[in-house]
């Protein structure tokens, strides 16, 4: 499991994560606790949250979000 904390773009950095189909991890969207977005994967949950914050800042909007992202 892997959390997403952000105040903006939620909805967009689940559809992103969602729809992430690159054959080493996949995200599904299990909950939401406060700013976090709390995601199931699947693969090494350290490995999930640093391609999720690559794949969040290579976003036009991602590149001057804050947010974090860890391994639960």
């Amino acid at each position: 499991m892997i959390t997403i904390a952000s105040a903006m773009q939620q909805e967009e950095i689940k559809a992103l994560l969602e729809s992430y189909d690159g054959g080493d991890f996949t995200y599904k969207f299990s909950q939401k606790q406060g700013i976090k977005l709390v995601f199931e994967v699947t693969g090494d949950k350290e490995e999930a949250a640093k391609k999720a914050k690559e794949l969040i800042k290579a976003q036009p909007w991602g590149s001057v979000l804050y947010f974090q992202a860890a391994a639960v």
